[in-house]
């Protein structure tokens, strides 16, 4: 199974950086650079949690947010995929450090289609850089916004 594990610390609060995860409103692509309007959806929503589905043009994925703001976590399920088979998904620990928040980021991955499992054999060699900047620049964005 493909993974990566990595850290990436902001100076956002650990709510501020669990409101970001968790909203899912009309502006969440033009947050999330990776997920277009044309392949969002909201499907149902709870108090802690909800099913969604995000994408663009190489893949999306239907996915069951849960979260713990006590415990600083949140958890991405993918439900269906045309990339990625079950068992994939996002682990993310928020914790209060310093001026701001280390967000540790877990990403598993199990290729359901050849083009998943190409870029899913790319995640354990570069995942983590390309990822944790994507990330960096996310978290930049929203501190900038205050």
């Amino acid at each position: 199974m493909p993974s990566t594990t990595f850290t990436v610390h902001t100076s956002l609060t650990p709510t501020q950086v669990l409101d970001l995860f968790t909203d899912f409103g009309p502006d969440r692509a033009k947050n999330w650079p990776n997920n277009a309007e044309s392949r969002y959806e909201v499907h149902e929503t709870g108090p802690d949690w909800a099913e969604v589905t995000e994408g663009n043009n190489m893949g999306w994925e239907r996915e069951r947010y849960s979260w713990d703001a006590a415990a600083g976590t949140v958890d991405i399920e993918t439900l269906d995929s045309n990339l990625w088979g079950p068992g994939s998904g996002w682990h993310y620990r928020l914790t209060p450090a310093g001026d701001g928040t280390d967000v540790r980021v877990t990403l598993n991955r199990h290729g359901k289609s050849l083009t998943g499992k190409l870029v899913g054999a790319l995640i354990p060699v570069a995942g983590s850089v390309a990822l944790k900047r994507q990330f960096a620049a996310v978290f930049r964005k929203a501190e900038a916004a205050g």
